[in-house]
């Protein structure tokens, strides 16, 4: 895709930047997308005598994985999010809201569903898939104002002109996102199963789910898109047409399948 929207731009030389351009966010993404995911959202790690510290500490001590670090986001929308590239370099963060609208059982849940996305190595993908979608949105930005002014590519070019550039300024992220909604849809079932058992009871999390659909549809957060997959929920959930693409399965249906477990 990235390739695509670089001969679309500039032809050959288009192309070649943008395999170039590919590459090097590959490389970055795999060792520095948490820290740039993190510092997005001007996330603090929290000190060791904070109840999601602790929480988060029993429960990564019963599923046999690598203390993460806890970091905490100031925002009201209650969500959370896990990232690192393995379990040893995890990162579960909470925004300020969840903290304060959920029990100790709920936390538990929503806690362990981030610790199932570690396990099962989700984090790398999602955080991944993540930062490329926000490098394609760059991109399908700099089409826009390529086409608006006419932007050059090479002579023996034929990739569509001034349409080529207004089609990636609307199908790019278009596409971006579906791909992120093939990995996040799939996973978000597994991580709740995980999260259900290792918290303790599946109810926990089907609790904290019915909060959390109520929550983000009335409390606004100023989330990046490119990261909606990484949240438990949508942030954008507020939003009717990014309902539509959503990359998230059905919060009901969620609830149905842990209610399944009782």
């Amino acid at each position: 895709l990235l390739l695509f929207i670089g001969g679309t731009i500039g032809g050959k030389t288009g192309m070649t930047i943008a395999l170039v351009f590919a590459g090097a966010m590959n490389f970055i993404s795999y060792w520095f997308s948490d820290r740039i995911v993190l510092s997005m959202y001007r996330a603090q790690e929290l000190p060791e005598n904070h109840r999601v510290y602790w929480i988060t500490k029993k429960l990564a001590e019963n599923a046999g994985i690598p203390m993460p670090k806890v970091y905490m986001i100031n925002e009201s929308q209650p969500n959370a999010f896990a990232t690192g590239r393995n379990p040893k370099n995890a990162a579960v963060a909470v925004t300020r809201g969840l903290s304060e609208i959920m029990d100790e059982n709920e936390l538990s849940g929503v806690i362990g569903h981030e610790l199932g996305h570690v396990i099962h190595r989700d984090i790398l993908i999602q955080t991944v898939a993540a930062t490329l979608a926000g490098a394609i949105a760059y991109l399908a930005n700099i089409a826009k104002w390529s086409a608006i002014f006419g932007g050059r590519r090479d002579d023996d070019d034929d990739s569509g002109g001034i349409l080529g550039l207004l089609a990636i300024t609307i199908f790019a992220p278009m596409g971006a996102m579906l791909i992120q909604m093939a990995i996040s849809r799939s996973r978000e079932y597994k991580a709740d199963e995980f999260g259900a058992k290792i918290s303790g009871h599946p109810r926990y999390l089907a609790s904290a789910l019915r909060k959390l659909e109520t929550y983000t549809s009335q409390i606004h957060m100023d989330a990046v898109p490119a990261t909606e997959n990484m949240f438990i929920v949508s942030p954008l959930a507020g939003n009717k047409m990014a309902n539509l693409f959503s990359t998230h399965p059905s919060t009901q249906d969620r609830i149905a399948r842990l209610e399944e477990m009782y």
